[in-house]
Formats: structure tokens, sequence, C-alpha cells
């Protein structure tokens, strides 16, 4: 194998394993461990991050910060995957901001001339747009590692009685209509609560004993399955025209209860708990003549009171 092709093959290999030394590698590549050091030593000026470990157990390990090996893209992959980051721009806060900018940055800097050429003409004819939002996020991070290392996170949270202290273990983020959400296990509450990240005033790690539980089989795609508390529930009904088929599309929540006909009308079916009444209320009423509520009566009294209280500002 040339030496070129083997450096390549070499990097590749090192940025999968976990844990190697020199007699594995020279087995793996039917080369002497001499050459094999030789390799590991160009690799290191080359920007590999290695270390080596000493002892019976030892070999060596590559950095977290590990340096991806090259990936040869067509241009119009580069293309896709350039837009993809630069839509990223418009949210002011991401739990790998800095990283996604030099990430961009050295995207955009090694692709070729005409490659960059066609990227300039159509940065102002494309794009991802996400409303603008003055809310703070500034701890997507802890809580997204939090997610993936399964650990307590302490926060000061507030809502509508007030900033109260909870122990949250989350399970992800996602960021929708330029706001971000974090769905954690509450302990406080003993089941799944969805967080406003904005509304988070500081995160840290939990020092308790609190025991953190075993989600890594729950994840953003079914975070239902956690829900413990049989919380009182009803059955909501509501009868959507085209636009307001269009206005529900747009909302997570929507996924379960949406129903389309063909003629692009549609309703929202499905159970829904008592606590989320007021929600629903003001988002039903967001959509004006385009909904009308034929359950749960619940519904109907809140929407009343929503309005109530809206025109008593203008008596």
């Amino acid at each position: 194998m040339p030496k070129s092709k083997r450096l390549l093959a070499l990097m590749m290999t090192v940025n999968r394993k976990r844990k190697f030394t020199v007699k594995e590698l020279a087995q793996e590549f039917e080369v002497s461990s001499r050459t094999i050091l030789r390799d590991l030593q160009e690799l290191s000026e080359l920007g590999v991050p290695l270390y080596s470990e000493v002892g019976p157990h030892g070999g060596y390990q590559v950095l977290k910060e590990r340096i991806l090996p090259p990936i040869a893209f067509t241009e119009e992959e580069a293309i896709a995957i350039f837009f993809a980051c630069h839509a990223l721009r418009h949210y002011a806060y991401l739990p790998f901001k800095t990283e996604a900018s030099s990430a961009l940055s050295k995207f955009y800097n090694y692709m070729s001339g005409d490659v960059r050429d066609r990227i300039d003409q159509m940065k102002n004819r494309v794009d991802f747009l996400t409303p603008p939002r003055h809310a703070e996020s500034p701890y997507l991070s802890i809580l997204l590692d939090g997610a993936i290392d399964q650990k307590v996170i302490l926060i000061d949270y507030e809502s509508r009685e007030g900033i109260s202290i909870r122990e949250i273990q989350p399970i992800g983020i996602y960021a929708s209509n330029g706001l971000w959400y974090c769905p954690a296990y509450c302990f406080l509450r003993g089941d799944i609560r969805v967080f406003r990240c904005d509304r988070i005033h500081s995160a840290i790690y939990a020092a308790s004993a609190t025991k953190p539980m075993d989600l890594r089989h729950i994840h953003l795609g079914n975070k239902e399955l956690l829900n413990k508390t049989e919380e009182e529930e009803v059955i909501l009904h509501v009868e959507l025209s085209k636009e307001g088929v269009q206005k529900c599309e747009a909302e997570l929540w929507s996924v379960s209860k949406l129903h389309i006909r063909d003629n692009d009308t549609g309703w929202l079916d499905g159970s829904i708990a008592k606590s989320d009444i007021h929600f629903f209320a003001k988002f039903i009423l967001g959509l004006g003549n385009e909904a009308t509520v034929k359950s749960p009566p619940e519904l109907v009294d809140a929407m009343k009171e929503l309005i109530a209280e809206i025109m008593a500002n203008y008596k």
C-alpha cells in the first residue's frame, strides 16, 4: 500500500478506535511497528491529537477534540452542507455556536474558487428564515450535555407562578419558531415537563443525592413513553379551516392530533391534560374564525374568560 494511502487509512482508523497499540496497527496494516510509529508521528504533525499511555495496559488514544479524516464531497453536497450550517446564524443562541461558526469558515475557505463564487451568488437568493427573538438562552450546552451524559441539573425556572428551583434530567433540546425548549424529567413534578430555555435563569449540575434515572432509551421522538402521572384529561375536538390547518401544521404538539381532509380543511382530535387548557385557549383564540371548538366545554369557558379579560382593557 502506498504511504499516502496508508496514512489516510490510518487517520480514519485511529479516529474510529477509542484506544489502540502500535502492535495492533502494525498487524492490521501489515507493516513493522517502526513504520507505524513513524506514521503516527506524521499524523501528529498534521494535527491529529494523539497521546500515549505507558504501562502494561498502555497504548495510544485520540483526544476528544479529534480531527476528522478527509471526506470527499460533490459540489452540490458541499453547497447543501454550507447552507444548512449558514441557516443557524438566525439563532442568537446555539449549543455549539462558536464551533458552527468555525466549521462554516473552514468549509468555505477550503472550497475551490468557483464553488465559493456560486455560494456567494446564492447567499441572497436562498434562506431558512427563523423569527428573530430577543429571549436569551445561555444554558443550551449544559442542557444538551446533561441529556447525553444522563445528569441531573439544578435550574432556576420562571413560570406563571413565579421562579422556582427544580432538579431536572434533560431528554434533549429543540428549537421552534425561534425559541428553544427542553423536555426533561422534573423530579419536583415526577413527570416529563417541557421547559422554555429562555425562562431558565441558571443551570448547574446538581450536587444533591438525587440519583439520575436511566433515560438512555428516551429521546425527543418518544418522550411520551415516560409520562407516569395519571393527570385528569379531557377530549379535544376543534374544527379547522384550510388556514387553520396550515397554522396548526407549524406546531410540534399537533402532529398526533391534526387530521386533514381531502379539501384541506381538518380538525384537532385527541386527549389533553386539564392543566393544558389555558395553553390551548390562548392558541385557538389566535386562530380567530379559522377554528371552532366542539369540545371540551372547559376549553370554551377558558376562551370566554380570556375574551372578557381582553375586552376589559378597552372599556
